[in-house]
């Protein structure tokens, strides 16, 4: 291979299919430090890409033109000067921002992180995996307590269903629909809350009032405000995205501000940002892999494939359409 297509940001737009275009960029061989990476997989965060699309994530300024993509995982080519740890053949993964949306990847040995194999299982664990048992920990979930998590089915919270379930927790997973409903409870959901059928703010007001100790939350907006109302005693809950709020848009609130339902409660309300967590990555993986070897940890895949990067646009708009299962992922080398 003598050149390779990427995806990049090329400017400023509503979506991502509209903010990014196809680029093709010549292979350079690695230099002192670095490794040459032929991807196989990449995982799809459709929030983020949106938000990057729009200029709209503060935590990371961009300026067009740059790669996108976060998390993809592929087979080292070739070793530059100075690589200890990593040889012609070994898996890697990466889950830096631009190391995602290309079909190879020459850089620092220190972006990437060796993998026991190319399979998509590893990459899965090693990205979305890794911020699930992270969450759990920023809530400091224990045994014997009770977990809600909102999006339980989809690539972060299936993997948040069973660490809370292996911790010895109790899980109430709020999803939509009776497949994913299906899939939640072979995964050892306890409660399963379908808002397409129930009212979560009612079922939890009469099933587990004041009863929640964590809550992990991407959604917000209705389900963030179910959760804290029924927080208990000391309850955390964590906010690792808000996929209702794409806009940022100020709404109207006409409720007691947040302060009244935690003050009395001693309930916290904790940011989520693994980015952030960077030196607890190495073993949170490792914890992981175990779990998955042991198999006491399930990967699941959205059904739908995609194959070749033209498809990762396609790939973004399933995870935003609501209708993926499982992590969403696409075959870099069909």
């Amino acid at each position: 291979m003598t050149a390779y297509r990427a995806i990049q940001l090329e400017r400023f737009a509503p979506s991502f299919r509209k903010a990014a275009d196809i680029i093709v960029l010549p292979r350079r061989a690695p230099g002192p430090g670095e490794i040459a990476v032929r991807n196989l997989w990449c995982g799809v965060n459709g929030i983020f890409d949106t938000q990057i699309a729009r200029n709209a994530v503060d935590y990371v300024k961009i300026k067009p033109p740059t790669i996108t993509g976060v998390e993809a995982i592929g087979v080292v080519e070739s070793v530059g000067a100075e690589v200890e740890g990593l040889q012609e053949g070994d898996a890697v993964a990466t889950v830096r921002f631009g190391g995602g949306y290309r079909e190879a990847n020459t850089g620092a040995a220190s972006q990437f992180a060796k993998v026991p194999g190319p399979e998509r299982e590893w990459l899965a664990l090693a990205s979305t995996g890794v911020s699930a048992l992270l969450a759990l920990d920023v809530g400091e979930a224990k045994a014997g307590e009770t977990v809600a998590i909102s999006a339980a089915a989809g690539g972060l919270g299936h993997f948040v269903v069973q660490l809370a379930k292996n911790r010895g927790c109790k899980v109430v997973a709020v999803c939509g629909g009776a497949r994913k409903g299906a899939f939640l409870r072979s995964l050892g959901a306890d409660r399963v809350i379908d808002y397409k059928s129930e009212d979560v703010a009612e079922v939890l007001s009469a099933e587990f009032r004041d009863q929640l100790n964590v809550a992990i939350d991407t959604v917000g907006g209705e389900i963030f405000d179910a959760f804290v109302a029924n927080l208990a005693a000391h309850g955390r809950l964590v906010a690792a995205g808000a996929a209702q709020d794409l806009e940022g848009k100020p709404e109207v609130v006409t409720a007691p501000r947040i302060v009244h339902k935690l003050y009395y409660k001693g309930a916290s309300v904790r940011g989520f940002m693994n980015g952030l967590l960077t030196e607890r990555w190495p073993a949170a993986r490792e914890a992981l892999f175990d779990l998955y070897r042991q198999g006491q940890l399930k990967v699941a895949f959205d059904d739908q494939v995609f194959e070749g990067l033209p498809h990762v646009y396609d790939a973004v708009e399933r995870l935003l359409s609501g209708q993926s299962m499982g992590k969403v992922i696409v075959n870099l080398a069909p």
